[in-house]
């Protein structure tokens, strides 16, 4: 399962999704914004964080615990 986030680098809410999906022992992968234009364009990215898995977005914005939890105990 490959798992990313796309943020900016100002973003406060990536912390915490970075701590949660830590917290479920997901393996990720940060990109920014400022230095990932070509995602930013494939994925037409409006908000962050973004979390995509698998190359398919599956939140937008950051995402409560639960919606957390019960997406990845489905995979």
């Amino acid at each position: 399962m490959d798992v990313m986030i796309i943020a900016t680098k100002a973003c406060t809410h990536c912390k915490n999704l970075e701590k949660e999906l830590e917290s479920l022992r997901i393996p990720y992968r940060v990109c920014f914004v400022e230095d990932c234009a070509d995602l930013v364009q494939k994925f037409s990215i409006l908000h962050s964080p973004t979390l995509i898995v698998d190359d398919e977005i599956v939140f937008r914005e950051q995402p409560t615990k639960v919606e957390l939890h019960a997406y990845f105990d489905t995979k």
